[in-house]
């Protein structure tokens, strides 16, 4: 398994052709508590950047964007009835949907774990 970083502050960790989404814990922490999340529908096809969830907080609404394009092959149902698994375990248990990827091309343009730390670091 391969874990990838977008400058949005998503998290894909890629195991075969599927891969598992979330927002990182530096998203997080910067959203506050998370009091709802908006998820979306699956076997709906996605594009790299677009839009698919909403994440709401006591701070804001801050929109989730698909690192990668395909197919959504699930959501985290827990999420319906505990949105604030997202703040306790942003990058394992509060993950978001599992996306079946159409162009794994695309995952060279994302960050390794390294990158995305010098990254945030710059912020």
């Amino acid at each position: 398994m391969s874990v990838y970083y977008s400058e949005d502050h998503e998290w894909i960790e890629v195991e075969g052709d599927l891969g598992t989404v979330g927002i990182t814990d530096y998203a997080q922490g910067q959203l506050g508590d998370i009091t709802f999340v908006d998820l979306p529908e699956e076997g709906a096809e996605v594009a790299k950047g677009d839009s698919v969830a909403v994440v709401d907080s006591v701070k804001a609404a801050s929109d989730v964007y698909t690192p990668v394009s395909g197919v959504i092959a699930a959501i985290n149902e827990a999420l319906a009835d505990e949105p604030e698994l997202v703040n306790t375990d942003a990058e394992v248990g509060g993950w978001l949907f599992r996306v079946t990827l159409s162009n794994p091309s695309e995952l060279e343009e994302l960050m390794d774990e390294a990158a995305y730390k010098t990254y945030v670091e710059g912020l």
